[in-house]
């Protein structure tokens, strides 16, 4: 257990399947680090410090768990850490495809490092961050989708958007 590893994504914004995959890779690993992916290539609804804020919340009674951000390329921040490990939760058949890649890929940039997909609980097997967002601003009941600090936060968000009626542009590459 004395290993670091890192389960790096772009928590926009932390669910319960996050937060299951958080959990279980902290009962494998010393230390796990939340790694928050400050510029994705998607747009998002949660500044990267409102994600933080959100994961260190849904997070803190795990105390091997350290929730931080960062810029530039997953393995390169994983060396920085010390890492040996990168933590990626797998849901449907389809997310595969594209962690495998991304797998082979990191294995390229820094072949000391391994990916650990761990299999999502099949009561998450549905959830992404772009539904529950969607749920959510459709005006649906998402208290079993996340932990009730980020349904306040949607709350503001939404009170936030300029004209009744507008949307949150939801584009997912796995979240």
């Amino acid at each position: 257990m004395g290993n670091i590893a890192i389960y790096p994504g772009t928590f926009d914004p932390i669910h319960f399947g996050h937060i299951d995959i958080a959990r279980r890779a902290a009962q494998l690993f010393g230390r796990v680090v939340v790694a928050i992916y400050d510029r994705p290539s998607k747009r998002l609804l949660f500044s990267t410090e409102e994600r933080v804020a959100l994961a260190r919340e849904a997070l803190r009674d795990i105390p091997n768990i350290e929730v931080r951000s960062y810029k530039g390329l997953t393995t390169a921040f994983a060396e920085s850490l010390g890492a040996r490990v990168l933590v990626r939760g797998l849901r449907v058949i389809s997310d595969f495809e594209l962690e495998y890649q991304m797998a082979l890929t990191n294995n390229q940039l820094a072949p000391q490092l391994e990916t650990v997909c761990l299999m999502t609980r099949k009561e998450y097997a549905f959830l992404s961050a772009s539904i529950l967002k969607e749920v959510f601003m459709l005006g649906g009941d998402v208290s079993t989708l996340a932990p009730p600090h980020v349904e306040v936060a949607l709350t503001r968000k939404r009170e936030k958007l300029a004209y009744p009626g507008d949307s949150v542009t939801l584009v997912s590459l796995r979240d």
